[in-house]
């Protein structure tokens, strides 16, 4: 077990030291800094100005380990437009998009695991076809029109939640909706896919024999097995609900990091960006890696193998 959590822990940092520099070059690239920091309207004086202060003038690599060293002291460097510190302006919106993702994934799984054991164990009835059914509208349909549409319906004709806003529960009720809906047809197949193969396995047919109760042998032996990969693929989800939160966090009108990130490129406020992109691979890193060592502790074949 010890070798595998330290495989894993290298790939993991090699990843994430992979789209710090990727993120960092390419932003680098798309904006001129000194010019985002001059502003519109500068003269080229106070543009070369700025970059000799600020030290744009530097070689890449050299400005980049100087910022990747900054990041590993915990400094993520000063925002051009607010003038103020990147980790106290992300630390004032992450609690809004961690609520929604947590709140979201929650929603996904509650909705999506049982509705894929249901569907597995009645296989080819309308229990199995409403299942697939809402899998398929779930892909097809955009999230943000899925947004609008309960906007529509429950803010303004019903009156029943607010539309904009993060001060009460009730404000979270339909991002929570219009966000894990988007994670649950992926989730509600993987479950539904894994239940019907360990339905038919041998070992269940033998629990089955025994005389053990269908709950017993569905809950505690099938759903076991069958649980596995909707663990990582959860994480993985998780990571894309913090990252794909931009679009719902803007139709909402909450102030997260999704909606910072947004702001951010707009006026081209570069340590900003580029800390809100690390960050974000670093929660999906970090999620991927807890999800295969749980797996690892789950199925002793995993980690054996080292896979």
């Amino acid at each position: 077990m010890a070798r595998y959590l330290v495989q894993r822990l290298l790939l993991a940092l090699g990843v994430i030291v992979f789209v710090s520099a990727l993120t960092f070059a390419l932003t680098e690239a798309t904006v001129d800094p000194a010019l985002a920091v001059a502003g519109e309207g500068a003269t080229e004086e106070a543009i070369q100005q700025i970059r000799r202060q600020y030290g744009f003038d530097r070689p890449l690599v050299e400005r980049y380990l100087g910022w990747l060293g900054g990041i590993a002291s915990g400094d993520l460097g000063e925002s051009y437009r607010m003038r103020r510190p990147v980790a106290d302006i992300i630390g004032e919106h992450l609690p809004v998009t961690l609520k929604l993702g947590f709140l979201s994934l929650a929603f996904a799984i509650l909705v999506a695991i049982p509705l894929g054991v249901l569907a597995a164990v009645r296989q080819n009835t309308w229990i199995d076809r409403f299942a697939l059914s809402v899998s398929v509208i779930g892909q097809a349909l955009p999230n943000f029109l899925f947004a609008l549409l309960l906007i529509i319906v429950f803010g303004v004709n019903l009156r029943w939640l607010p539309i904009s806003g993060s001060g009460t529960w009730q404000h979270f009720v339909m991002p929570t909706i219009a966000l894990g809906y988007y994670a649950m047809p992926a989730l509600m197949r993987l479950t539904r896919s894994g239940m019907i193969e360990a339905l038919e396995a041998d070992y269940v047919r033998t629990a089955l024999a025994k005389g053990l109760s269908p709950g017993t042998v569905v809950f505690r032996h099938a759903l076991q097995n069958a649980i596995l990969p909707v663990v990582s693929l959860g994480a993985v989800q998780f990571g894309f609900m913090l990252g794909g939160s931009v679009i719902i966090e803007v139709v909402f009108g909450l102030n997260g990091l999704g909606y910072l990130a947004r702001e951010s490129i707009r006026r081209a406020d570069l340590p900003v960006v580029q800390s809100i992109v690390l960050l974000i691979s670093f929660f999906y890193v970090v999620l991927i890696l807890l999800a295969d060592v749980l797996n690892g502790l789950l199925d002793p074949r995993i980690r054996s193998t080292g896979a």
